[in-house]
């Protein structure tokens, strides 16, 4: 049984069914499953049937009955439906046509099965598809477009067409060629040809934009079938770019040709041509050269309207050098002039040909044209020789020193001079010329130190004007250089300092400057003058600044010092320094406690104002609830100051204020004492009464400057006129004096202490029993410390 096997299996291979691999002998001798391949079936591409048809039969020599079964491409994977097995007989069909472009090769599975569905045999099968002609070749693109110079030589390819074949590659059917088909329009001087495998066009002869601007070229790409021959088209077109084949023709010239002398921007004349080419390109379009001497002062520029040039004036022009200019023009297009002519057409290869471009094209790329500009007379302006002129001035020379002297010529008169000289610009009106010579002379004093005059030089500008019509005028600046004299003295950059006293040393500096330059002001030296021993001294004593040293002499308070400040020249000028001696142990300086107190002095004003309407309302009130209205009028000399004036040094022997409340004062103290109280009224001091009411709730508020004087239903109502008149008249005068108050900065008294801690008065209370009247005859010691501070300070 063994042999049998052995023998029907090698039989079966000489049949072209062979074995996969060695395993699948072994797997035979061992009885088990056997893998068939079978590979003697082909399919043509699409068969035009009928379908089904019979493709073959597999034979499985067998004693016992088996059923086949198929599977795999064409069966039940793409393409499906094509192939199917007869189980019983394992005759396989065709149902439908196949393309060899899509699938060239069907590979399948085929499997024999016994009657208990046991597998017994499994082969492999594979189909081959035959290929047909039934694709054309196929270019890429339906239409192809290019552009071509006008000068491109002939044998230069122009384009390639490329096409593709779907048939099997190698095979007739894939393999193909290029036919140029048909060209329009057809000209006599232009043949087209190509390279039927590489599919590239080209040129015979000359083209011409003016003879045709484009073609229109029909390429075929044809196979090599065998049976039949399959082809496709496409369209070539060659757009023709116009070159510059046609030179530029002048055609003549507009416009007066003329250009007045000094104008500049004008157009004198217009170059017309024409040329064939097509109108805007590079080729038509043209540009202009001036050559020549005189090329400098003209300009041409194209009009792109018209492509005419237009010359205009670019620097002026003098009638006086050269009254015509003459010009030549080049007129050339902006793309290179070529030339193609055919001699000879050759029957194969290319033909003969005359082409001029590049260097042997020069002579023909351009054209000349000789212009003549006139130039027109005007009133020129007279010319300064020089027209910056530098002279030197002392300051202070007398009137009439000559400065300099300024020369001018007029270009239209050679023979004699036709203008005069004027002076333009002179700031300070220091100079006048001679309208005839041009001598320039000093009409007033040179001032070195007049804000005119910068960094020492004094400027002038001078005028030649001539009579022409219109006139005209030339001008030339003149730089006066003015020498510097000693004329002015050192001078004080202040007149007033702080200095502070304490245990130690202290100075303060102070700094002169001078108007005049070196060598005729600093450094200066410094000297004192008066009585200043043991009070005042200097240290340094020269220099730009000198160290006002205070002693032990100079008290607290304002001094008045003399300063002789001398310059290197022996020049010297006397000034009263204004000194304020101060206690500086509660502040830096005294500065600072001078501007602490003109901001305090500020809110006080606004406070005093507004203390003022209460009082003025409280006493309307009292007025009205007063039931006996009877007034005495009391005279007060009220003062018109803010301020009083004290000297702590010296107090209280010398206070002589007169006081007219009342003849009846009996001895000399208590007429002082009544003077003393007078003045504080009058100039509104604090008093602070004993009893509660309005006066001590406006105290509370610390209103400072007016006189509170309380009033009640059981008290003399006399009092009430007086403090109406009072607070009228000095509501009154801060109406006026509202602004002033704002900017007004307090003056300096002699110091009484620290504003900060001002001094306790003693406390001065009027009983309810006593009168006013007896007040003021009766005053009590507690009056002395007011009237010690009354006298003035010697300075004011």
């Amino acid at each position: 049984m063994l042999k049998l096997i052995v023998y029907k299996f090698y039989c079966f291979c000489q049949m072209h069914v062979y074995l996969l691999s060695r395993a699948a002998c072994l797997q035979l001798q061992s009885r088990h499953r056997r893998a068939w391949i079978i590979d003697s079936f082909t399919i043509e591409e699409g068969h035009p049937g009928p379908f089904p048809y019979e493709l073959g039969q597999i034979d499985i020599d067998r004693a016992y009955r088996v059923h086949f079964e198929l599977s795999g491409e064409g069966v039940d994977q793409e393409p499906k439906g094509v192939l199917s097995i007869d189980k019983e007989s394992g005759i396989l069909f065709v149902h439908k046509p196949v393309d060899y472009e899509e699938k060239d090769l069907l590979t399948l599975k085929f499997e024999a099965k016994k009657s208990d569905l046991s597998l017994d045999t499994k082969l492999g099968i594979q189909i081959s598809i035959t290929d047909i002609n039934d694709n054309p070749p196929v270019f890429q693109t339906s239409l192809y477009e290019i552009t071509t110079r006008e000068e491109t030589t002939q044998g230069s390819f122009l384009v390639t067409v490329l096409a593709h074949d779907r048939d099997k590659r190698g095979s007739p059917n894939s393999t193909f060629h290029y036919e140029l088909k048909s060209v329009s329009p057809q000209t006599e001087n232009i043949q087209f040809f190509m390279d039927k495998d590489m599919g590239q066009i080209s040129f015979k002869g000359c083209l011409d934009h003016e003879v045709a601007d484009k073609f229109t070229l029909l390429v075929e790409a044809k196979d090599h079938g065998d049976v039949i021959s399959l082809s496709s088209s496409t369209t070539v077109v060659i757009n023709v770019q116009d070159g510059n084949n046609h030179l530029p023709i002048i055609t003549g010239q507009t416009g007066s040709g003329k250009v007045k002398e000094g104008e500049t921007g004008t157009s004198p004349l217009r170059i017309h041509v024409t040329d064939k080419d097509t109108r805007d390109s590079p080729a038509w379009r043209v540009k202009y050269t001036i050559t020549g001497e005189d090329a400098q002062h003209f300009n041409i520029e194209t009009d792109p309207e018209t492509n005419d040039g237009i010359l205009t004036v670019l620097t002026p022009l003098n009638y006086e050098e050269m009254t015509t200019k003459n010009l030549t023009i080049l007129v050339e297009n902006e793309a290179p002039f070529f030339r193609c002519t055919v001699k000879n057409k050759a029957v194969s290869g290319l033909w003969t040909v005359d082409m001029v471009s590049g260097e042997k094209a020069a002579s023909f790329h351009s054209q000349t044209v000789n212009v003549i500009v006139e130039v027109e007379d005007v009133n020129d302006p007279p010319a300064f020789l020089v027209t910056v002129k530098e002279a030197i001035v002392e300051e202070n020379s007398p009137v009439g020193t000559w400065v300099e002297k300024v020369t001018a010529h007029d270009p239209d008169s050679t023979h004699s001079r036709d203008f005069v000289y004027k002076v333009g610009d002179d700031p300070a009106g220091w100079v006048k010329v001679d309208p005839k010579t041009g001598d320039i002379v000093t009409s007033k004093i040179f001032d070195r130190e007049s804000p005119h005059v910068v960094n020492g030089i004094y400027t002038v500008l001078i005028h030649a004007v001539d009579k022409g019509d219109p006139q005209m005028t030339g001008t030339a600046t003149v730089n006066i250089h003015v020498a510097d004299q000693n004329d002015n003295v050192p001078q004080l950059e202040t007149d007033f300092v702080d200095v502070c006293v304490s245990d130690d040393v202290t100075m303060t500096n102070i700094t002169a400057f001078d108007l005049d330059e070196n060598p005729f002001g600093g450094p200066f030296t410094f000297e004192l003058l008066g009585d200043v021993k043991n009070k005042w001294k200097l240290n340094p004593s020269y220099g730009y600044s000198a160290g006002l040293v205070a002693e032990s002499g100079a008290f607290v308070g304002r001094h008045t010092v003399s300063v002789k400040i001398l310059d290197m020249q022996g020049q010297f000028g006397v000034y009263s320094l204004s000194v304020i001696v101060c206690d500086c142990s509660l502040a830096p300086n005294c500065r600072i406690r001078r501007e602490n107190a003109i901001g305090a002095s500020s809110g006080v004003v606004g406070l005093v104002f507004l203390a003022l309407l209460l009082l003025f309302a409280g006493l309307l009130l009292t007025l009205f609830v007063t039931c006996k209205k009877q007034f005495t009028h009391i005279q007060f000399p009220v003062s018109e100051g803010t301020t009083l004036d004290s000297h702590m040094e010296s107090p209280g022997t010398d206070c002589k204020v007169p006081l007219n409340v009342n003849s009846g004062s009996t001895d000399e103290h208590t007429s002082k004492l009544h003077n003393g109280a007078q003045h504080l009224i009058s100039t509104n001091m604090w008093i602070k009464y004993s009893d509660e009411g309005m006066e001590e709730h406006l105290y509370k508020q610390q209103v400072p400057r007016e006189t509170y004087f309380r009033h009640s239903s059981n008290s003399e109502s006399v009092y009430s006129e007086a403090f109406l008149a009072l607070l009228q008249r000095r509501l009154t005068l801060l109406h006026e004096t509202e602004d002033e108050l704002l900017d007004y900065e307090p003056h300096f008294y002699t110091d009484e202490g620290h504003e900060d801690t001002p001094p306790d008065l003693d406390n001065i209370s009027i009983p309810e029993t006593d009168s006013f009247h007896h007040v003021l005859h009766n005053l009590s010691p507690e009056f002395n410390s007011l009237a010690s501070i009354c006298r003035k300070h010697p300075k004011y």
